[in-house]
């Protein structure tokens, strides 16, 4: 195998996040289910905004969150994702690029606006989110470049960006890619009611082209409509080489084979925003796994991401990952 250009490239949606405190009567008002992530047209989206509080904008996404995350650990990162030549696809181009991220994916000069996201904070720290998916449909597989693909030693697919036609054909494209070059697959499931949408199609998308699949406990359960988690641990054993499976408060679960690692949660003081849990998770495990070290610790390191993320509002790291993992796990 050759040497790595990346440690991890990421295909995902390139998402603007519009972050609004909202109460379980603002949810209840307008039809929205708790916790869940819709897909809203540009009215729909434009008309949710106006009716919100005070917002605060930055740069999203599912696997540029975990991207992020991973440029904060002092990993090497990539990022494929769609945006539109507009002011918001600007900020979030200057976003990734400011952080040390490649991200050279050509910019839409026609078409929908870049998407973004009305995330509604309700006070228990769920998060509901409204996207507009934008100039992200238009990601296609003319946007999978063969020497990035080639040149990391992870490629990690966004499950959400599974709606679009075209993006089904560019995660294909990049898993062969990978796959030519001796590299890995990862995918993220991204939202149970994403995995119901498209159960079948995940599930061979797993056992035929994923090596490394990351689910939270509900995701898990839907994709293979199991009645318990454990259940659910053993449908997915053999579907692919690894299972990092997240529960929330319970930690998370990692299986490759006959190993089965148990990590617990790391400590919170205070959960503020649960926006980003399972991507910094992802990003600290897939860091420790492209660092050589061993499943358990790769683990630990991901609680220790997610745990920062929750202790704040929004899904991207407010302080330097790899100071805070060198302090609880040491600079072994």
């Amino acid at each position: 195998m050759t040497d790595t250009r990346f440690d991890v490239i990421a295909i995902g949606n390139a998402i603007v996040d519009i972050l609004v405190h909202a109460d379980d009567e603002f949810l209840n008002t307008h039809g929205l289910i708790k916790g869940a992530m819709a897909l809203v047209d540009a009215e729909t989206a434009a008309a949710l905004y106006d009716k919100a509080g005070p917002a605060i904008e930055c740069s999203g996404g599912s696997a540029a969150n975990t991207i992020a995350g991973l440029a904060s650990l002092g990993g090497r990162c990539a990022f494929v994702g769609k945006v539109r030549d507009d002011q918001l696809g600007g900020v979030f181009a200057h976003d990734m690029r400011a952080i040390g991220v490649h991200f050279d994916t050509p910019a839409a000069a026609h078409g929908a606006a870049t998407a973004t996201s009305l995330v509604l904070v309700t006070p228990d720290a769920e998060r509901t989110m409204q996207t507009y998916l934008g100039a992200c449909v238009d990601l296609g597989p003319g946007d999978v470049i063969a020497d990035e693909i080639g040149g990391a030693e992870v490629t990690y697919l966004e499950g959400y960006l599974w709606d679009p036609p075209a993006a089904k054909e560019a995660f294909i494209k990049a898993a062969d890619l990978a796959h030519g070059a001796g590299r890995k697959v990862a995918l993220s499931l991204s939202d149970p009611f994403c995995v119901d949408r498209h159960r079948d199609a995940f599930a061979e998308l797993v056992s035929k082209h994923v090596d490394i699949l990351f689910a939270n406990e509900d995701e898990i359960l839907s994709l293979y409509q199991a009645e318990t988690f454990d259940a659910a641990l053993q449908a997915v054993r053999g579907q692919c080489e690894i299972a990092a499976l997240t529960r929330g408060a319970k930690g998370c679960v990692v299986v490759r084979g006959d190993e089965v690692h148990i990590i617990d949660a790391e400590p919170v003081g205070t959960v503020v925003d649960t926006t980003g849990a399972g991507d910094a998770f992802a990003a600290g495990f897939l860091h420790g796994y492209t660092q050589g070290e061993k499943l358990a610790i790769a683990a630990r390191m991901g609680n220790i991401a997610a745990a920062e993320v929750i202790s704040h509002l929004g899904a991207r790291p407010a302080t330097s990952l790899k100071d805070l993992v060198a302090a609880r796990m040491g600079n072994s």
